[in-house]
């Protein structure tokens, strides 16, 4: 874990042609009906800090059960991070404020972040979803709509960071989002992203299953176990390493 509005057809009778991705305008239009059905723009906006624990079964990329993870996500707008996981292999604490953190690996030696752990922070906090389901609000962003019912959110002048957001033609709740995975900062791979189960906190609507998906196979199913929204969450606390160099998991 460290895992219907309009439908275009394009077609020639000598080939093939790619449909042109929709107008910008489109594609706010179906961010902002996405925002809207999370709960609206300015819920979203008024969560300054989150919390969410999560377990989750992980498989091997064999196919082979590879066990059980928890891991305890706290962050607070705009952009400091802390993660706390316990796993098979995969045990750490991460702690970034958008420019600089630190990491507890899983022998529990203490590294600042830098090279491929740097990037995987700055790329987990800018996919992060509160981020994301406000990207018409962040000069950062680029947004666009290369087919129905889909958003491409990327990096201004950065292609290569593009996230795609399939939305429910009903619903405009999010369906799948994929992206190249860094959680092997060595090693990205494509990765998606599947959401289920939407319930509401605070009016803003969050997914209670999610299945991500590496290379076309299953390896992590994720049940999400709590969330807090506004709870308070201080700067220095989240900075704080533990004494015994554990990761902090709620209780």
């Amino acid at each position: 874990m460290r895992v219907v509005l309009r439908f275009v057809v394009c077609m020639t009778v000598l080939a093939p042609i790619p449909c042109p991705p929709a107008p910008a305008q489109e594609a706010l239009q179906l961010l902002h009906k996405m925002q809207e059905a999370l709960g609206g723009a300015a819920k979203i906006a008024g969560i300054q800090d989150f919390e969410q624990s999560v377990g989750a079964d992980t498989w091997d990329s064999d196919g082979n059960l590879h066990g059980r993870v928890r891991k305890r996500t706290r962050w607070i707008r705009p952009n400091i991070l802390r993660l706390d996981q316990v796993g098979p292999d995969d045990t750490y604490a991460l702690y970034f404020d958008g420019k600089a953190g630190w990491e507890i690996l899983p022998d529990q030696s203490v590294a600042d972040l830098a090279g491929g752990e740097l990037k995987f922070a700055q790329k987990y906090l800018r996919d992060f979803n509160l981020l994301l389901w406000l990207a018409d609000r962040d000069p950062l962003y680029a947004i666009a709509s290369p087919a129905p019912n889909v958003l491409a959110i990327s990096v201004k002048g950065d292609s290569s960071s593009k996230l795609e957001i399939t939305l429910d033609p009903v619903s405009s709740l999010p369906v799948k989002q994929t992206a190249v995975s860094l959680a092997d900062p060595d090693n990205p791979v494509a990765s998606e992203t599947r959401f289920d189960q939407w319930a509401a906190f605070g009016g803003v609507m969050f997914a209670q299953r999610i299945t991500i998906l590496q290379r076309g196979k299953r390896v992590a199913d994720i049940t999400v176990e709590q969330t807090k929204l506004n709870g308070g969450l201080k700067p220095d606390q989240l900075a704080q390493k533990p004494s015994d160099l554990k990761p902090v998991m709620a209780r």
